[in-house]
């Protein structure tokens, strides 16, 4: 068993990133919401791994959270549901949203990952309802929550510093920041420039 992969982010194709640990490269599959969240290649990166083997093939999954990979173990419990499907059902909800569709039995929203069908989506409410904690989930949104806001802010005081040492005031600087869109998922590079099209605008 691979308890979880950490190198250089040596590529990243369609579906799976390549890490090389000591010159070795891992192939690893992970979900949509992972190849979004990635930094850029050739940057350090720890992923929790799942070693799925038959008798023909061998592969690896990667997620960033240990609560992902939870979910993922979880997944593959249910009848119908294969390592492929259930990441695919992590590209569509995170953990905790898929814990609360869950929980609710919003089984509607678990059937838009693809290759789940309705009936694939009732038995995974059915099976997991019970091993699936409220208490955790919300625990984990607001976790989750926290951290965003904690990384937007951070962004923010980065890009306000960027155009005080550009020569802008403060006053200016928190205003244009504040005005660009969509901040928790833009880096700091993204949002100066935003920002300075902003200020030159005025």
């Amino acid at each position: 068993m691979i308890g979880f992969v950490r190198g250089i982010l040596d590529e990243v194709r369609i579906d799976s990133v390549v890490i090389d640990c000591n010159g070795i490269g891992y192939e690893v599959l992970v979900a949509t919401n992972v190849l979004e969240q990635l930094s850029a290649e050739g940057t350090q990166i720890k992923l929790y791994t799942y070693l799925h083997v038959r008798e023909d093939l061998m592969q690896l999954y990667g997620f960033l959270k240990k609560t992902d990979l939870d979910m993922f173990k979880l997944l593959i419990t249910v009848n119908g549901i294969g390592p492929k499907g259930a990441l695919g059902v992590l590209s569509v909800l995170d953990t905790q949203d898929l814990k609360f569709a869950i929980l609710t039995g919003d089984y509607k929203t678990i059937a838009k990952a693809p290759g789940i069908g309705k009936k694939t989506a009732e038995k995974t409410v059915l099976e997991l309802k019970d091993k699936v904690s409220l208490e955790d989930a919300f625990e984990e949104k607001l976790k989750a929550t926290e951290e965003k806001e904690e990384a937007v802010q951070v962004v923010q005081q980065d890009a306000i510093a960027a155009l005080v040492a550009l020569g802008y005031n403060q006053t200016e600087a928190l205003k244009a920041v504040r005005s660009v869109e969509d901040l928790e998922h833009k880096d700091v590079e993204a949002v100066l420039k935003e920002s300075l099209k902003l200020l030159y605008l005025q």
